[in-house]
């Protein structure tokens, strides 16, 4: 659901932050409410993070399921299904009860589960903001294709893109930690 009302980030901000129910994004300066998830989007988010966060050290990384943003620019601010966020981005929030992580540098890895009610806007509006953001890793997961097309940032700020259907995926910003999508895919 989008809200036609333009606003700025501090009010995004404060509205996300007013205990208002449900998880919001801010897309060119409008309120747009993320979609619900059934109950196979959610486990297989919460999987996908688990195999990550095994195999992160976490003193240099952190991932987050639907709680961190990923910012453009002050007026468009998206929540990914999951974030990895190198350990540091996070200093100057530790301490700050209440503050939101909203990050503005690039993002070692950021994941995008497909919905049926959300898989066109997360392809047409949110991954392109993501490649315009330079994020080095984008995933794109739908669950009941068995497939994962990852954009890989090259270093002439092109994107490689890869569709995978099963076998072992080593992340190229990550590159400990490598995914078994067989495994993944049997959630």
């Amino acid at each position: 659901m989008a809200v036609a009302q333009r606003m700025s980030e501090q009010e995004y901000q404060e509205f996300v932050l007013s205990g208002v129910e449900g998880v919001w994004e801010l897309h060119d300066g409008v309120l747009v409410e993320k979609s619900g998830m059934g109950w196979e989007h959610g486990e297989f988010t919460t999987f996908l993070a688990h195999l990550l966060i095994r195999q992160l050290d976490r003193r240099q990384f952190s991932v987050a399921v639907n709680d961190w943003f990923a910012r453009r620019s002050p007026a468009t601010v998206y929540v990914p299904d999951i974030i990895v966020a190198p350990y540091d981005y996070g200093r100057e929030l530790r301490g700050r009860p209440g503050a939101l992580a909203i990050f503005s540098d690039p993002l070692p890895l950021v994941v995008e589960v497909w919905s049926r009610s959300t898989g066109s806007y997360d392809v047409n509006a949110k991954l392109p903001v993501y490649m315009q953001r330079g994020d080095l890793e984008i995933w794109r997961v739908p669950p009941y294709e068995r497939t994962l097309t990852s954009w890989v940032r090259q270093p002439d700020g092109s994107y490689r893109e890869t569709v995978y259907h099963g076998g072992i995926v080593a992340l190229a910003a990550l590159p400990s930690v490598e995914i078994d999508l067989d495994e993944l895919f049997d959630v």
